[in-house]
């Protein structure tokens, strides 16, 4: 007769979520195939600083498959996005301005 397999515990999903996966946002970020991102571009307090480094960033990364100006938008996207409800108003405002100016750098309507 073979011997009865125990059935394995689990922890409760939101235990096994926020361990597990706490920062996959961050690892995206640092090792995504869209761009080489230059430290600390989203703590910038300058719209214009966060565009002109994203545009640098992405011309310059051999990584990104698509255009320059696609790779950094959806950068920002991507970060605006997974920060939610964590990220302050003022800081919301300051990166879509980033994106307006990402439209302007990148000479799009």
């Amino acid at each position: 007769m073979p011997a009865r397999r125990q059935k394995k515990k689990s922890r409760p999903a939101k235990q096994r979520s926020r361990t597990s996966s706490r920062r996959w946002s961050k690892q995206v970020t640092q090792h995504s195939n869209a761009l080489d991102l230059s430290r600390g571009v989203f703590a910038q307090k300058s719209p214009d600083k966060i565009a002109a480094s994203l545009k640098r960033s992405a011309e310059r990364s051999k990584r990104r498959k698509a255009d320059p100006y696609r790779s950094a938008l959806s950068m920002l996207t991507f970060y605006i996005n997974r920060a939610g409800k964590n990220l302050p108003a003022s800081r919301k405002r300051i990166l879509n301005a980033a994106k307006g100016k990402l439209r302007e750098k990148f000479h799009r309507a």
